[in-house]
């Protein structure tokens, strides 16, 4: 789940540098998203968040 909020990350930044500033914000919440989701799925599973 890293690797894609990691991808959503990437993709907000290229889409901000190009100007498509409300691609770029919904890029960068579903990155935000899925670091929260995956910060608690490791903790319930045992392991300690990133």
């Amino acid at each position: 789940m890293l690797g894609w909020a990691l991808t959503f990350l990437i993709l907000a930044l290229v889409a901000g540098y190009m100007g498509f500033f409300g691609l770029a914000g919904l890029a960068a919440t579903i990155a935000k998203l899925l670091l929260i989701v995956s910060a608690f799925s490791g903790a319930l599973g045992g392991r300690p968040p990133i």
